[in-house]
């Protein structure tokens, strides 16, 4: 893991209404580092997803990713700039192989003009057959996903849906990937898959991972480090094993019983 900082959120606030969902967060995430936020439902956790996607614009404070505020940059900006992500509700298009969804991810790359995308020729047969070649060798093979892939989506078990979201996303070649729940739902052989999955992108590929996620006992084996929110406010940040024995995040986020605690 880098030293640098890829990611800094910086004293971000969001309301909406009269709910305050984030209250001055600070945290940073390093290059290629896998940093997880836990907390209980309603904490702030996606909040700060769709902060850093732009789908959300906090009242106060900033976002910068690469040293450079992105905190109002557009939405439709922010994966050209090397940031992809999943989502908690699978967000596919269930009529479409999965191989059409994954190459989505990376319509917004190509360079092909309109006139030769019309006729099919030239660039835009070129730029199809490279972006096949590196799917097909390189995110499908990570993902052993080979046996599915011109299969039609909505046709897939939930846990294969979830894997071809994570492929979609790794198809926009991310520098940062946001990942909120991606073992939602899923079965302990799921989960396994999936928690390895995302070990190997981030190890192999050098691809920097947030991830939001329920399931304490793949939190803690996976991540480099953990950050607890708790009514919108960060309460503490450091290595799986502090949070673990962190006496605020006990008491604040699993109760002080013996059998809440064995979950962290």
């Amino acid at each position: 893991m880098d030293s640098e900082a890829i990611i800094e959120i910086e004293d971000i606030s969001l309301t909406f209404g009269g709910v305050q969902a984030l209250n001055g967060v600070s945290t940073k995430l390093m290059k290629g580092e896998l940093f997880a936020i836990i907390g209980p439902n309603g904490a702030g956790k996606t909040c700060i997803l769709n902060c850093i996607s732009r789908f959300y614009t906090p009242q106060r404070g900033r976002i910068l990713y690469k040293g450079k505020d992105i905190t109002r940059v557009p939405t439709h900006n922010i994966a050209k700039r090397g940031i992809a992500r999943t989502f908690q509700n699978i967000e596919l298009f269930k009529g479409m192989t999965v191989l059409d969804n994954i190459k989505l991810g990376r319509h917004t790359f190509l360079k092909s003009s309109i006139f030769s995308d019309i006729i099919y020729y030239g660039r835009t047969i070129r730029e199809e057959l490279e972006l096949r070649k590196e799917i097909e060798e390189k995110i499908i093979d990570l993902l052993e996903i080979e046996s599915i892939r011109k299969q039609v989506v909505g046709t897939l078990p939930y846990g294969l849906q979830k894997r071809v979201e994570l492929a979609r996303a790794l198809a926009m070649q991310p520098e940062v990937l946001l990942l909120d729940e991606p073992m939602a739902g899923m079965n302990l052989e799921e989960t396994e898959d999936m928690a390895r999955f995302i070990l190997n992108v981030n190890s192999m590929w050098g691809v920097s991972i947030t991830l939001v996620e329920h399931d304490m006992g793949v939190v803690m084996d996976i991540s480099d480090r953990v950050c607890v929110l708790e009514f919108g406010r960060k309460i503490a940040e450091a290595s799986p094993q502090e949070i673990q024995e962190n006496p605020q995040v006990i008491r604040a986020y699993l109760g002080e019983d013996k059998k809440a605690r064995s979950r962290l």
